[in-house]
């Protein structure tokens, strides 16, 4: 499920995946409206299963990230984003994630992270690990 999820550049939100075609996409929102609408070639879109976070050693993958705020915090953050501070949101990031790249990692980038966070566990998505490949697939 998490595969077929993107973010559209200049939207808000997050959006599934439904079909392609030739020049566009149809998209669904994640969110509680399932409002549908095409996305074409013009636009940008990311697929969120290609977004990573620098750490100091590697690319982690979002998906390891969302995993561990899942484990540690049992689905829920433990703050309001409206209500929060910038420092809040970073001394928590820091917690879950220790080694990130605080030069290349910006407040944009972490309040992004944890909203996207919260619509996909308010969506009931909360599977974040990897999908596994079958073997005949990989052979």
């Amino acid at each position: 499920m998490f595969e077929r999820i993107l973010t559209i550049s200049g939207k808000p939100g997050l959006y599934r995946l439904l079909s392609s075609g030739r020049n566009m996409f149809v998209v669904e929102t994640v969110d509680a409206a399932h409002k549908r609408m095409p996305v074409y070639n013009s636009d940008k879109v990311v697929m969120l299963d290609d977004i990573a976070i620098y750490t100091d050693t590697e690319e982690l993958p979002l998906r390891k990230v969302f995993s561990i705020i899942y484990e540690k915090e049992n689905a829920v953050l433990p703050f309001d984003l409206k209500a929060t501070t910038p420092e809040d949101m970073v001394k928590y990031f820091e917690e879950i994630l220790p080694d990130y790249d605080r030069e290349r990692v910006y407040l944009t980038h972490i309040k992004k992270m944890y909203s996207w966070y919260n619509i996909l566990v308010s969506a009931g998505v909360t599977d974040f690990n990897e999908p596994e490949e079958s073997e005949a697939a990989a052979e």
